[in-house]
């Protein structure tokens, strides 16, 4: 009480407490105080006789028992230079199972602290738990400010068990730590044991490839390159918490810029992992009991590292120079082309085309094929063109009225010759014009005669048919503005995970020939698509110069512009050329991080261009059926569609790919009845009732052959193609589902193409020198570009890991990779195919289209 009272009176007057209160309260602080130090000096010097500190020298193996008495330290020391980096590597084995009171290790450096427990426990997927009782670690070697210094480090190993624990350790100098340039180094790795090693850039490098290679597919194992600081995380649990990482099977490389790392160095860290599904790998069985723990096995692996020299920025200028280089000879080959071909046209005209002349003049003296040859009738050719029966009164007289209508054609044009073309399209609707002269059911008898001409097909107004298909050009345009903005944004935002995260199993690239600039980091890849937009742009200035050119022969009424020739409409032409520029693009947009989530960036267009081929193709004679805009953009979104869900759903998906076939092989049944019939059937409840009533009159009742053998070949034979490809893709299923409908995209194009050129030779029809060097040309370049295209230097049906396995080095000018060339050849070869489809029916151009058969 005396206490409290003076100690709350402290600001009072002094005389409250007694005289004698302070120098007492003064003596029995002192007291406690003494009492307290001694016991605690006493606790300390107790637990200190438990503390054994033993100095230790390197590569000295030490056999040692602890317990939770006793505490062993030992004491290394070693000379650190700062122009040679030595690695020192701590190596435990504990000898018997202590996984219920595990050891600790834990190292004690200058400027970082390493700890990990024996036996070390490693996670795996689902919970699986894998013990390690031998360790090794290396040890962080942070950077020494002065020349030499000599560093201490310590070693404590505790454990909280009662029992004593025998365990072995040793110190060891690792010579090898820092690589060198171009000099391979072999090592072993485990899941307990990493390794890294530690990489300073020479002058004159400013980027290097460091690969690391194996003869052993498994175990899987990552590569991982960190900056010098501590810790290092070199386990399979921390690996992926900093810098760039991806997994390895027998191969993997990664690109490394000095720009990247301050300190001019880098550490290359090597992890095996506990399991092999990142890899590809088998998946282990599940654990019984949540706690279980998993004999791993022997998962030690032999790799190889190599640091080499990327190449300089004179191979990026040399790289660039090259790729404009040989799609600008394009444009000067064409140049060249067109002002000899105009030197030609013009010299040719003066002799041909004289004033004042008929049309039936002009064919007299001409030919009337336009080379002075009568034109040959499909009659001439055998049972291929007649079903070899007897001609009936029916085809007369279909012959007959299209002769009649033909004629009648022929001078409607020629009084509306003279109409004004500054006309506005814009006012011009389809619906507008009654496009036959005859009512709707006249239709019926023109288009279903046995042999159809050009003319019997081109009767609607030109003006129409030429806004028609100008909304291909104008609707795929706006088709390319919507759907690569958003591809744009998405590739950047990939890229920009991957630069962030570092996580290099994200894209597919070629990693042996994969060269950053700024934050892309396959330059080369998007480089080489350059060659679709160059030529495509090319191909829509060759379409608007022949355009032009016939436009002006329109106004000045010629006679071979309006009466002769395949009818020229340009507009699904300038939709190809598009479609091959944006295929370029979004090419390049793909090879930003290519991946299965956006392969349907680098079809999509591929699609488009099939499809829109053979609509040209089909176009050519039969310009007032095709299809119009609306619907083949609409089907072409059906196809991207499945495209999409195939990616997603179709992967080993029964159900997806039954689906798929009958839709598949529906769409050829009915796209079949369109062709052959020309469009002229409905679609409705009777229409089953149609086709047997057909079958029966036809087939059993007369025994006679199909009315259009031509067209029944075709079709008899895509029909045959299309479901041997649904078969196969029923039996097989393959995981390259979008590879799978282009594949059938393709197949498609090249037969009816083929058909067109049989059917225009066995129609006497000839090609010109010009478009036959074309097809030629072409033709090699598609050889040489699949061959590339199949070398297959990656592939997202597999893991990362596996489709590393499959990267190479480059092969042209240490820049560019086998795919490159594939872009490089496939750009051109599908400019040729354009070139083709324009010129292939030039030699029409002065025959009338009533000379000019239908197939």
């Amino acid at each position: 009480m005396v206490v409290r009272s003076c100690w709350k009176s402290r600001h009072k007057s002094s005389q409250q407490c007694p005289r004698w209160f302070r120098p007492g309260l003064a003596i029995v602080i002192l007291w406690f105080c003494a009492t307290h130090f001694v016991c605690a000096s006493g606790l300390v010097l107790g637990e200190a006789t438990n503390v054994v500190q033993k100095d230790a020298e390197f590569d000295v193996t030490y056999n040692d028992t602890v317990t939770s008495e006793n505490q062993t330290i030992y004491a290394f020391n070693h000379t650190v230079s700062r122009n040679k980096t030595e690695g020192v590597r701590v190596t435990v084995d504990v000898l018997l199972n202590a996984s219920e009171s595990p050891i600790l290790f834990v190292v004690r450096q200058k400027q970082a602290v390493l700890s990990f427990q024996v036996p070390l426990i490693l996670r795996g997927l689902y919970q699986r738990k894998y013990p390690y009782n031998h360790i090794g670690r290396t040890l962080c070697q942070p950077p020494t400010v002065v020349a030499s210094e000599t560093q201490y480090f310590y070693v404590d190993v505790s454990t909280l068990s009662s029992l004593g624990t025998h365990y072995q350790l040793r110190v060891s100098r690792v010579e090898s730590f820092t690589l060198q340039t171009n000099k391979k180094f072999s090592f072993t790795a485990s899941p307990s044991q990493p390794q890294y090693f530690k990489y300073v850039f020479p002058e004159g490098e400013d980027t290097v490839i460091v690969k690391v290679t194996s003869d052993m597919n498994f175990p899987c194992s990552v590569m991982s390159i960190q900056d010098i600081q501590c810790p290092v995380y070199d386990l399979d649990n921390n690996v992926a918490f900093i810098g760039m990482y991806q997994t390895i099977t027998k191969k993997g490389a990664i690109t490394v810029q000095r720009k990247d790392f301050p300190l001019n160095s880098f550490y290359v860290v090597v992890v095996v992992k506990t399991e092999d599904e990142a890899c590809g790998g088998p998946l282990r069985y599940y654990p019984l009991r949540p706690d279980e723990l998993i004999d791993a096995g022997n998962r030690t692996k032999i790799l190889d590292v190599i640091v080499s020299p990327a190449i300089k920025t004179e191979v990026y200028v040399m790289g660039m120079l090259f790729c404009l280089g040989i799609f600008l000879s394009f444009y000067v080959l064409t140049l060249m082309v067109a002002c000899v071909h105009n030197k030609r046209t013009k010299k040719r005209n003066i002799f041909l085309d004289p004033p004042d002349m008929s049309p039936a003049e002009t064919a007299s003296l001409l030919g009337k094929n336009g080379d002075g040859k009568t034109p040959a009738s499909p009659y001439e050719y055998g049972s291929f063109a007649d079903n070899g029966s007897t001609l009936s009164s029916e085809a007369i007289t279909d012959s007959a009225t299209s002769t009649d209508n033909n004629y009648g054609y022929l001078e409607r044009s020629l009084d509306s010759a003279g109409r004004s073309r500054q006309e506005s399209l814009s006012s011009v609707e389809e619906d507008d014009y009654d496009t036959l002269d005859d009512i709707d059911s006249d239709k019926n008898i023109v288009r279903t005669k046995k042999y159809l001409c050009v003319s019997d097909l081109a009767r609607k107004d030109k003006r129409i048919l030429s806004k028609k298909y100008q909304i291909y050009f104008w609707n795929i345009a706006t088709i390319a503005v919507f759907y690569a903005l958003p591809v744009i944004q998405l590739v950047i935002t990939y890229q920009t995970v991957v630069n962030v995260t570092g996580n290099q199993d994200i894209c597919y690239y070629n990693f042996l020939c994969a060269h950053p600039l700024g934050a892309l980091s396959s330059f080369n890849n998007i480089l080489s698509n350059v060659g679709y937009v160059m030529l495509g742009l090319l191909f829509l200035l060759i379409v608007l110069k022949r355009d032009i050119t016939h436009n002006r022969a329109l106004v000045r009424n010629d006679i071979n512009a309006l009466e002769c020739g395949i009818p020229k409409h340009f507009g699904l032409f300038y939709a190809m050329g598009t479609a091959l520029m944006m295929e370029g693009l979004l090419s390049a947009c793909y090879h930003v991080c290519p991946n299965y989530t956006n392969f349907q960036f680098d079809t999509s267009f591929m699609y488009m261009i099939a499809g829109l081929c053979m609509l040209k193709l089909y176009q050519k004679r039969h310009p007032d059926i095709n299809a119009s805009a609306y619907t083949a953009y609409a089907c072409l979104a059906g196809v991207i569609f499945f495209s999409v869900l195939g990616v997603v759903f179709g992967k080993g998906n029964m159900v997806f790919w039954i689906v798929f076939s009958v839709i598949h092989i529906l769409a050829t049944l009915l796209l079949s009845t369109q062709l052959y019939y020309m469009g002229r059937w409905r679609l409705d409840s009777g229409v089953l009732r149609r086709v047997v009533y057909i079958v029966y009159t036809d087939s059993i009742r007369q025994c006679s052959g199909p009315m259009y053998i031509d067209r029944m070949v075709l079709l008899v034979l895509g029909n045959i193609v299309n479901w041997s490809l649904a078969a196969y893709g029923l039996i097989k299923r393959p995981n390259d589902f979008a590879s799978y409908l282009l594949a059938i995209a393709i197949c498609n194009l090249l037969l009816y193409f083929a058909f067109y050129i049989i059917m225009k030779l066995r129609s006497g029809e000839r090609i010109k020198y010009l478009a036959l060097v074309i097809i030629l040309f072409t033709a090699v370049v598609w050889g040489f570009a699949l061959y590339f295209f199949f070398q297959g230097l990656s592939t997202w049906q597999k893991t990362p890991a596996e489709s590393r396995d499959h990267n190479r080095d480059c092969i042209l000018l240490s820049f560019f990779d086998d795919h490159d060339i594939w872009h490089f050849l496939s750009s051109i070869a599908m400019f040729g195919s354009f070139l083709v489809l324009l010129t292939m029916d030039d030699d029409l151009d002065t025959v009338q289209r009533d000379k000019i058969y239908v197939f």
